[in-house]
């Protein structure tokens, strides 16, 4: 194992470790970059996917657990299907019918989500080796990752130069700072996927676990999951969250939107201030043991997933299995399908200009 020397003058007890974390199916070897904050929190971090492998915060005791689902080596993300704490692109989500327009050409896309194109398509930024570097920060440890995605990749026109910075601050956040920048006219909606239980990874259902979101609407979807277009009040539906409720309050009510996803798989629009930064998007609480997380983005949308389709029939980190429900995700985002929706916000970047967006996950803890 390689240490590498502490960085920032506030994080004397923090480090970075690097060690080796196998081999993708094609024999490129992959690193796993362990970051560690002056309090002991540990994010832990593989350049295949530029993804989450774990992330370990303490309770209101103070004992440490991994509240991120995943595997414990490589080949389980190169064979895995859901995506597992992944970078997402180049376009996260659902895109319709797998095509969209600009200026005029039409761009056709990998179906790899019935008719539709699902996170980047069929390799998407989920199975590339990202390039890694660790960085001096003044509030914690950081990692660096890069990938060039070619002009054609998965059907995206322009080459895309990304670059994804990970922080574990000494405050027990979780900070991601995408950045982009192209040579064509191109489309760009970056996330991480990480599957949360707050309880701990493989310790049962997030159905308890008290969820506030920020958001007055959300986009209604059709049968393949993809939005109709409309902005809908959450008022009176499943998906107010406006005041701390539990998860699985409402998830199995008689409720069309419901059953389309089979639960919650969907975009909530965020109340955000007008030229605010980083602003609150959601806020979890898991009363067991007391942890509380916090969802801060520039984005805004964020996807509520509720792991659906999760289906316990692989084996997760320590031979955990992973049931349906046994983790939520919180996706900040652009809206699914943008491409084809004019009143979107738009995810169109072009030459010149740089894609920008930060989402920082906020650990604490309530007694």
């Amino acid at each position: 194992m390689t240490t590498l020397a502490p960085t920032g003058a506030k994080s004397q007890l923090g480090s970075t470790t690097k060690k080796s974390f196998g081999k993708t199916p094609d024999g490129q070897p992959v690193d796993l970059y362990v970051l560690t904050n002056k309090n002991g929190s540990e994010v832990s971090i593989t350049n295949y996917g530029g993804t989450v492998v774990s992330l370990k915060v303490p309770d209101r005791s103070g004992k440490i657990a991994d509240v991120v689902l995943g595997y414990d080596n490589v080949e389980g993300y190169a064979e895995g299907k859901s995506y597992f704490g992944a970078i997402v692109g180049r376009y996260g989500n659902r895109i319709g019918h797998a095509q969209f327009v600009l200026d005029g050409k039409t761009y056709t896309l990998a179906k790899n989500n019935g008719e539709n194109s699902l996170h980047g398509g069929v390799n998407g930024f989920n199975k590339a080796v990202w390039t890694a570097k660790t960085l001096s920060s003044k509030d914690g440890q950081s990692l660096e990752l890069s990938y060039l995605s070619k002009d054609g990749e998965e059907g995206f026109p322009g080459n895309l130069k990304v670059t994804v910075i990970y922080t574990l601050t000494d405050d027990n956040a979780l900070r991601i700072e995408y950045s982009a920048t192209t040579d064509k006219k191109t489309v760009v909606n970056l996330t991480n996927h990480s599957y949360f239980n707050l309880a701990g990874q493989g310790s049962g259902d997030i159905l308890g676990h008290l969820l506030t979101i920020e958001a007055d609407k959300f986009t209604p979807v059709d049968s393949g999951l993809i939005p109709t277009g409309e902005l809908r009040d959450v008022v009176d539906t499943p998906f107010d969250f406006r005041k701390p409720t539990a998860i699985g309050a409402r998830i199995n009510q008689d409720d069309q939107q419901l059953k389309l996803g089979g639960g919650y798989d969907h975009n909530l629009v965020l109340r955000r201030p007008a030229g605010s930064g980083e602003s609150l998007a959601a806020r979890v609480v898991e009363a067991t043991t007391g942890r509380v997380m916090e969802v801060w983005t520039t984005e805004p949308g964020v996807q509520f997933y509720t792991g659906n389709f999760l289906d316990g029939k692989s084996a997760g980190k320590g031979g955990a299995t992973y049931p349906k429900r046994s983790a939520f995700c919180l996706e900040t985002q652009h809206f699914p399908d943008s491409p084809n929706q004019p009143k979107f916000p738009s995810v169109v970047l072009n030459p010149g200009q740089r894609y920008h967006t930060v989402t920082t996950y906020k650990f604490s803890v309530e007694k």
